[in-house]
């Protein structure tokens, strides 16, 4: 059984349910959370966190060092929305229309806030904790931007850990997996340069619609015939731009593609074989491709150690019944990835509603219906604290 929330935790659980939905209310997109970053510095530093600002933009990490210890924790949140229009109709709901945090990250934060303040002022740890809020994690890699800022420099850590709200699982549940536990993403843009002409004499053009319609169906040949087949590959072409009259030939064609692995061996074979089907195909029928990698996420993979430590913490906390000790990769993208590629840790999940429980939280993220589930808020801070002080608690 989990040994419960401390209740002073309990206790304070209303004041950041309250600061959650303020957040909600006002959502920022990625590197422009100046107003949540600001709030998180004034909250860190009015409970005696050393805090510093600016990293990748608009990041915030504070620092709380206690007793003599030497070992270094760090705890990240994400802040940013989505350019998602809410149509929750919630009293909290977002006043900024085609804004909304349809991913939880307001959630996130609040957590995080939540055990910063317990462990400020009932905290049982010696050494130094350092809690990392993180802009941009929606495709715009505000991991790796704190990062070159010099985030690990400035404040290194032993290990790093963060948590992830999940629909489709009962609120508080609790979700780990050692290893790749989050697919490696690449946002590939393909440009097609041809010949325009009349669609009357096609002879007289080189057409980049019919060789980006070959490009398309022999992108899916990679995952039939290149990937081994007990690896998971996904290559989705999003997006096929091209033309505007029906008698018109175009000059180009632009095709967009969202690339998915959970293998790092299998993300640089498919890299490899996009660039050369895409030119070999374009090749053939005579026109040029120009093939453009932008943003991608590796494999997020947890270190086992590191990965059994946060479930252990799990049981005590929650109890294994609420425990998922192995749970199945996603094809979903994190940059938290970015990290863990640096510093060991892990990632884990906590559930946010299923169809047991119903309402908003069990509506999957980046739906406009979604919203946190805010009885998380108390179980997520508990984690984050109990964590914390077990991590830092040899030298206590």
């Amino acid at each position: 059984m989990g040994s419960g929330i401390d209740q002073a935790l309990l206790a304070q659980a209303d004041t950041f349910v309250a600061l959650r939905r303020d957040l909600h209310r006002h959502p920022e997109l990625g590197f422009q959370e100046v107003r949540t970053s600001a709030l998180v510095a004034e909250k860190l530093a009015e409970w005696g966190y050393e805090v510093t600002r600016g990293l990748g933009g608009t990041g915030v990490v504070g620092q709380l060092r206690r007793g003599t210890g030497e070992r270094r924790l760090g705890l990240r949140a994400d802040m940013d929305a989505l350019p998602i229009t809410e149509a929750t109709g919630l009293p909290h709901a977002s006043c900024h229309h085609g804004l909304m945090h349809a991913c939880g990250h307001d959630g996130h934060t609040a957590m995080l806030l939540a055990a910063a303040h317990h462990l400020a002022r009932h905290g049982q740890f010696s050494g130094t904790l350092n809690l990392i809020f993180q802009p941009a994690e929606e495709g715009l890699g505000g991991a790796r931007k704190m990062m070159d800022d010099g985030l690990f420099t400035r404040f290194p850590c032993d290990a790093i850990f963060a948590m992830h709200n999940m629909p489709g699982h009962p609120p508080g549940h609790l979700l780990f997996r050692t290893g790749a536990f989050m697919a490696s993403s690449e946002n590939i843009t393909i440009t097609l340069h041809g010949v325009g002409g009349h669609g009357a004499m096609p002879h007289h053009a080189a057409d980049p619609v019919v060789a980006g319609s070959a490009i398309v169906l022999g992108l899916q040949s990679i995952v039939a015939r290149n990937v081994p087949p007990l690896h998971m590959a996904v290559i989705t072409v999003g997006a096929f731009q091209a033309g505007e009259a029906n008698n018109v030939i175009p000059q180009t064609a632009t095709l967009k593609l969202s690339v998915r692995s959970l293998d790092r061996s299998v993300r640089e074979l498919l890299n490899r074989r996009i660039r050369e089907l895409v030119e070999a195909q374009a090749q053939s029928y005579g026109v040029r491709a120009e093939v453009d990698f932008r943003g991608g996420y590796p494999v997020l993979v947890n270190t086992p150690l590191e990965t059994e430590f946060a479930r252990q913490v799990g049981r005590e906390l929650v109890g294994d019944a609420k425990v998922t000790e192995q749970a199945e990769p996603l094809t979903g993208s994190e940059d938290f990835a970015f990290m863990l590629e640096d510093v060991p840790g892990s990632y884990l999940l906590i559930g946010n509603g299923d169809d047991a429980t119903g309402g908003h939280g069990a509506c999957m993220v980046h739906n406009p219906n979604y919203d946190f589930e805010d009885r998380n808020i108390a179980v997520g801070s508990a984690y984050w604290v109990k964590l914390a002080e077990r991590f830092l608690a040899d030298a206590a």
